[in-house]
C-alpha cells in the first residue's frame, strides 16, 4: 500500500530479552503515531507475539517478507528469520546477541538502500552482540563503519544537544587520543549538523575542558593550555561561535549549556552524566555527521525490569519524534543548497 508522503522509521529490535520491544510496542499503543511515520520493525511476529502475551498487550501487528508489502496504517514487523528463536527475558543469551545483530544488520541495509528513511536502533547489549562480524564498543561506531561521514554522538533533548569528542574508550586512553584535529573534526561536524539537522544558521557551540579547573595553567594538567585553547582559538578564526575550553562542573551548576546551541564534552562520562541527571527517560542519542538518521533512546537493555512491565517508552518515542524532525529539516536544507540560484 503506497503512500508516498510518509517516512518510513525502520527499527531494529535490540536485544530480544530486554526492554526494547516493550518501549516500541508501548509507544505505538496509541494509534495516533501511525499518522506520523510508518514503522517497519526488524524482528519476528513470533518474537512480537510472546512479548505482547507476556506484557498483555493487544496491539494488532502485520508481518511481511518484503518492504514491498509495507502497510502504511499497521505496525510493520519485517520477518528477518525463519528459525524459532529461544526468548529468555531479563537474561543475557548468545541467541539474543545473534539475532539482535541480525536485526540491525538487516535494517542498516536497508537504511544504506534507500527503502527506509531513517533508523531508530532499541538497545543492544555491548557483551554478547560481539562476534566476527560485530567488533565495535557499540551503535555509533557499527554506523559509522557502515555508513558515510564521520560519526558524533550527540545526546539531546530540545533544550540540551551534548556531543562527544571521544567516544567509547578506556579513561586512560583519553588524554593521548585528544588531539586539535580531532577537536576541530567533531566542532565542524556539530557545527554542520546544527545547521542542517536542527536550522540553527549560526550556530553557538561550547568546548569543555579535560582537567578540573581547566588545568589551573598546568597544575593539573597541561592539555587544556596547550591543545584544547590553541583548537578553539583557530577554529574562531574561521569565524564559527565557538567557545572555551569550559570547567564542566561549573558549566553545568551555573547552567552556561542554556546559552549554547551545543557542547562538546572531551570524553563519555563528561558529557553523559550531567546530561542524564538532568534529562533521564526524555533524551535521545543522534548519530549525526553521517549520510542517513539514526536515533535511539537514552537507556540501555534493562534487563532487570524486563518483562514486567516497568519500562518507560518516553524515550523511545522522543527518539522516534527526533528522527522524523532531523529528517526533515536535511531534506529541507539539502533542497536549499542544492540548488543556489546562479550569480549573475
Amino acid at each position: 500500500m503506497s503512500n508516498p508522503n510518509k517516512i518510513i522509521v525502520g527499527i531494529s529490535i535490540g536485544d530480544i530479552n530486554g526492554i526494547g520491544i516493550e518501549v516500541i510496542l508501548k509507544t505505538f499503543k496509541d494509534k495516533r503515531m501511525l499518522e506520523f511515520c510508518t514503522p517497519v520493525i526488524f524482528g519476528s511476529t513470533k518474537v512480537i507475539s510472546y512479548h505482547k502475551k507476556e506484557l498483555n498487550l493487544e496491539i494488532p501487528v502485520h508481518g511481511i517478507t518484503s518492504l514491498a508489502q509495507i502497510n502504511h496504517n499497521k505496525i510493520n514487523i519485517l520477518n528477518i528469520s525463519k528459525e524459532d528463536v529461544e526468548i529468555s527475558i531479563g537474561n543475557l543469551t548468545d541467541v539474543s546477541g545473534k539475532y539482535a545483530l541480525k536485526s540491525l544488520e538487516t535494517a542498516t541495509e536497508k537504511l544504506r538502500a534507500k527503502e527506509i528513511d531513517v533508523l531508530v536502533t532499541a538497545p543492544i547489549n555491548k557483551e554478547n552482540i560481539q562476534s566476527e562480524d560485530f567488533k565495535f564498543p557499540g551503535h555509533t561506531e557499527f554506523l559509522q563503519s557502515k555508513l558515510k561521514g564521520e560519526s558524533l554522538m550527540i545526546l539531546m533533548t530540545s533544550q540540551l544537544r551534548i556531543g562527544l569528542i571521544t567516544g567509547h574508550i578506556p579513561v586512560s586512553k583519553i588524554s593521548e587520543t585528544i588531539t586539535e584535529e580531532l577537536i576541530t573534526n567533531k566542532v565542524n561536524t556539530m557545527h554542520q549538523s546544527l545547521i542542517q539537522d536542527f536550522g540553527i544558521l549560526k550556530p553557538k557551540i561550547a568546548v569543555l575542558s579535560l582537567n578540573p579547573h581547566c588545568g589551573d595553567n598546568g597544575v593539573m594538567g597541561s592539555e587544556d593550555d596547550e591543545v584544547i585553547l590553541p583548537a578553539v582559538q583557530k577554529i574562531q578564526k574561521t569565524g564559527k561561535l565557538v567557545y572555551g575550553p569550559y570547567a564542566a562542573d561549573g558549566f553545568f551548576g551555573s547552567k552556561t549549556y542554556k546559552q549554547f546551541d551545543g557542547v562538546l564534552a572531551m570524553y563519555h562520562d563528561q558529557g553523559l552524566a550531567p546530561f542524564k541527571a538532568l534529562s533521564f527517560g526524555i533524551g535521545v542519542n543522534f548519530t549525526a555527521g553521517l549520510n542517513e538518521v539514526r536515533t535511539s533512546p537514552d537507556h540501555g537493555t534493562g534487563f532487570n525490569i524486563a518483562g514486567k512491565d516497568l519500562a518507560n517508552e518516553s524515550s523511545f518515542k522522543e527518539a522516534l519524534f527526533a528522527s522524523i524532525e532531523i529528517f526533515k529539516k536535511r531534506k529541507n536544507y539539502q533542497e536549499i543548497v542544492k540548488d543556489p540560484l546562479p550569480i549573475k
